[in-house]
């Protein structure tokens, strides 16, 4: 499957989206890296206590 790379914009806190790129950095990561795994261990958790998720 192809996968197609899409950009979203998120409004939040400045002190949560500063304290989030310490965290990424922490973890030798960018922002968006930390993100993207935060996202895919939310949904893989989600799937577990559910079921998976099935797109069309």
């Amino acid at each position: 499957m192809m996968t197609k790379i899409v950009k979203f914009t998120l409004r939040t806190e400045s002190e949560l989206l500063q304290k989030f790129h310490f965290v990424a950095q922490y973890h030798g990561r960018s922002s968006n890296r930390e993100l993207e795994i935060l996202m895919k261990k939310h949904i893989a958790e989600f799937e577990r206590k559910h079921k998976k998720i099935v797109l069309e």
